[in-house]
Order: C-alpha cells, then sequence, then structure tokens
C-alpha cells in the first residue's frame, strides 16, 4: 500500500558500500567499529581551540591510536595555503560566493619512509572539518603505510573515507561534505571528501547495525541531509534484511 522503501544510493553504490565495509571487517576486526563514536561534544573537546599548528599537530597525535597509528613514527607536517586565503580575501572584497574543491590535507612518505601527514592549517577556521580531514589522512597511513591497500587503488580515496566511518569519524566527515559559512551578505561554501551525503548516510547505518545500535543516539549530532539518509537507510535495511 505505502510502497517499497527506497534506499538513499543506487544498487551499484549499495553493492561497493556493503562489499568495502565487509574488507574493513576482515582487515581491522570488529573493534574498531565497537569503540564509542567520536562526536563534536565539549566532553570530546574540552577547552578552547585556538588552530594553532602546535593544536593541529596535537588533534593529530591523539587520534593516532583509533587508527592504530604509532605517533612516534609519524610526521606532522601544517602548512598555509596561500593561494586558497589570497581567492577568498578577493572573494571577500568584491562581496562574492567562495567555493573551495581543493585537497585540504595530504598523505606522502618522505626519504627515510615515514608517514607524512599534512594539513592545511585553514581548516582550523571550521574545527568539524579539520577533524575529518584529520581522520582522512591518518586513514591513509592505516591503508597504506601498511601495505593494506596499493597506492594506485582506483576506489582508493572513498575506500579511506569509509575507513573514517568505521573507525567512528563518521559524523564529522559526513557533515563536511558541504560547508557553508556566512558573514554579513557573503557566503563561503566548501566541499570536502570522496564520499556523497547520500553514501555517508548508508555507511553510517550499516556502521551503526553491525555495533548492534539501531537506534542511535548520537545521530542528532548529524546535519540534516546526511541524518535523513542515515534514517532512511535503517528503514530499508530493516525492511530488506
Amino acid at each position: 500500500m505505502f510502497g517499497r522503501v527506497k534506499c538513499p544510493v543506487g544498487e551499484t553504490e549499495r553493492a561497493w558500500l556493503d562489499r568495502s565495509l565487509a574488507w574493513l571487517e576482515a582487515e581491522f576486526g570488529t573493534a574498531p567499529a565497537r569503540r564509542a563514536p567520536v562526536l563534536p561534544t565539549a566532553e570530546e573537546f574540552p577547552g578552547t581551540f585556538g588552530g594553532t599548528p602546535e593544536e593541529i599537530r596535537g588533534l593529530v597525535r591523539r587520534f593516532c591510536d583509533r587508527f592504530e597509528v604509532d605517533p612516534e613514527r609519524l610526521v606532522v607536517e601544517v602548512e598555509d595555503s596561500e593561494e586558497a586565503d589570497a581567492e577568498r580575501q578577493l572573494a571577500a572584497a568584491i562581496g562574492a560566493t567562495f567555493e573551495s574543491r581543493g585537497a585540504a590535507g595530504h598523505f606522502r612518505r618522505d626519504a627515510t619512509g615515514r608517514p607524512v601527514v599534512s594539513i592545511d592549517r585553514a581548516q582550523a577556521r571550521r574545527p568539524v572539518s579539520l577533524v575529518a580531514t584529520i581522520a582522512h589522512e591518518l586513514g591513509h597511513v592505516a591503508l597504506l603505510d601498511t601495505g593494506r591497500l596499493s597506492w594506485d587503488a582506483p576506489d582508493g580515496e572513498e575506500l579511506t573515507d569509509l575507513l573514517t566511518v568505521y573507525f567512528g569519524f563518521g559524523v564529522f566527515n559526513a557533515n563536511s561534505v558541504f560547508t557553508r559559512v556566512t558573514d554579513g551578505d557573503r557566503l563561503t561554501r566548501s566541499r570536502l571528501g570522496y564520499l556523497s551525503q547520500e553514501q555517508y548516510g548508508y555507511a553510517l547505518a550499516r556502521w551503526t547495525l553491525l555495533r548492534g545500535d539501531p537506534s542511535p543516539a548520537w545521530a542528532r549530532h548529524l546535519d540534516t541531509n546526511p541524518r535523513g539518509y542515515l534514517r532512511q537507510s535503517l528503514r530499508y535495511l530493516r525492511a530488506t534484511s
């Protein structure tokens, strides 16, 4: 009478997400998924945050344990994105809307083979996006530096975003897909990551069911769209299980 419950992602996307989540579970076990999720709360992030390079490096090292990364082996760089700042200032001067789709972080190995994570300091203006960027780059370390994933994997970036969900950072990364900041009459928009809000919603639904948490209280921390896709995905999975 009321029709089928529709999945928010297409069949091809759904199959990839199901297959990839199963692969992450096989590679890392269920322990990372069963930890409490990291949430944008005062309890999780007490005190003030000024966005200094030292504070950014401290966040990276704080999250290393979550991703099974040795902080003593990791090199953390904080870079200033002068080009993006110049574009932003020009947009502000003419009262225009500024949109950024550039990389907010980078992962590589140095000459000695140590993993290097570089973070754009401009992300400190948007703490949620900063945490999402750190989670993505540490995901690269967990997948690439360990040899679990090849550097030329065609879906490597998408799989790294999915890893942030599996390791408990899904709220941050889903909320950072689209960011809007209003300053007077000016609007700044940015896009981050490689998965869509619909894909994050479905992945979070799969993840929370794996945790045995079918009515997650943490969902209130999601923005409107990803929260809606999470709920739609949960209804779909219940109807088709």
